[in-house]
């Protein structure tokens, strides 16, 4: 029986898994323009650092870069070993988040030019490499002062957050915010944005005394060890027995459970994904009789269905950047041929805030 998780970086593959069937590692010819990038051949194992032919003709919106950067999320672990629910055909490169130098650009792209300093989201992986082909829509200028790892660590967890914390909870300064999975990247980047930028209050609840001292330096009021402390508990105590006004939830299972219990009246609970594996029942009578809410947010799809509202998330982030309000927490970088190690990494559960790929 296979296992499904959804994530909000999982759920950004959806789009780009059916894309992938236009990648092709083929053999290498003597006047084929190749390049590095990490494939995945086989489901469930190592991906193998090969060379691979080069897009040879840009389509008119398209754009080259060079990649220096690349993100690496959750999903793409699972992607690779064969556990996402949706499989690409083989073989194919993983990665959406990149950063990198724009190197050629198609006849009707107006926005940027060769030499640029760029961040995007491509939207058919292929982002472990030295070189990516992306839709001008899918591309933003890097600020003088973002570095290429912060360009790749930032889209997908700031945007989601971003949108979580606005359109979805209008968080009001002085609420109080609870954040699970707390020393991940969207964790992270959520209490960022809510303590810098919206000045509401952080309780970070997360897996063991280091993870949770991360959380504390980053800017919580409290952090939970929800592997020895109950969230509900702690919650209740920090807030005077109120409980959160508004609640980021990225695991599901018992914590979701935990979260529903300490939720203040009115308070607006929002479901960002089910890293725990386990997702869960909702029960409509604590929505009624506490009067609370229950949101989903799916980031990647807005790029579908609000393509304007996808790109603010984006544009707005970067601003506080520039502003020096918020800053992304890399947790390590790997270069791109210890690819394997940095899955090792994260599967270990070792990992807080982003990991990054970097280019030689």
């Amino acid at each position: 029986m296979s296992i499904i998780f959804r994530c909000p970086p999982e759920l950004l593959l959806r789009a780009a898994t059916r894309r992938a069937s236009g990648i092709k590692c083929k053999p290498v010819f003597s006047r084929t323009k190749t390049h590095q990038a990490a494939v995945c051949k086989e489901l469930g194992k190592p991906l193998l650092i090969t060379q691979v032919p080069s897009v040879q003709d840009l389509t008119g919106s398209q754009v080259r870069i060079a990649v220096r950067s690349c993100g690496i999320n959750f999903a793409d672990v699972l992607l690779a070993a064969g556990l996402y629910q949706e499989k690409p055909p083989l073989p194919f490169i993983p990665g959406t988040e990149v950063s990198g130098e724009v190197v050629e650009v198609g006849k009707s792209v107006s926005k940027f030019s060769k030499g640029d300093r760029v961040l995007g989201l491509s939207q058919a992986m292929q982002g472990y490499a030295q070189e990516c082909v992306l839709e001008e829509m899918d591309l933003w200028r890097l600020p003088d002062s973002m570095s290429f790892e912060e360009g790749a660590a930032l889209p997908v967890s700031y945007g989601t957050a971003w949108l979580g914390l606005t359109r979805k909870s209008n968080t009001k300064k002085g609420e109080t915010v609870l954040v699970t999975a707390a020393a991940g990247s969207v964790g992270l980047a959520t209490m960022d944005l809510a303590t810098n930028v919206l000045g509401a209050k952080v309780i970070g609840a997360a897996g063991g005394p280091d993870k949770c001292s991360l959380v504390m330096k980053r800017g919580a009021a409290h952090a939970v060890d929800y592997k020895a402390e109950s969230i509900r508990e702690k919650v209740k105590e920090f807030t005077g027995g109120r409980g959160a006004n508004v609640i980021f939830d990225a695991v599901g299972g018992d914590a979701f459970k935990e979260c529903l219990r300490c939720i203040a009246w009115e308070g607006r609970l929002v479901i960002i994904g089910f890293a725990g594996g386990s997702i869960p029942k909702i029960p409509a009578n604590i929505l009624l009789v506490k009067n609370i809410s229950a949101i989903g947010l799916y980031w990647g799809d807005f790029r579908n269905k609000e393509l304007e509202t996808w790109k603010a998330s984006i544009n707005d982030v970067m601003s506080y950047f520039e502003k020096g309000q918020i800053k992304p927490h890399i947790g390590r970088t790997f270069p791109l041929h210890e690819v394997n190690e940095a899955f090792k990494y994260i599967q270990q559960r070792k990992s807080t805030g982003k990991i990054v790929l970097t280019m030689s």
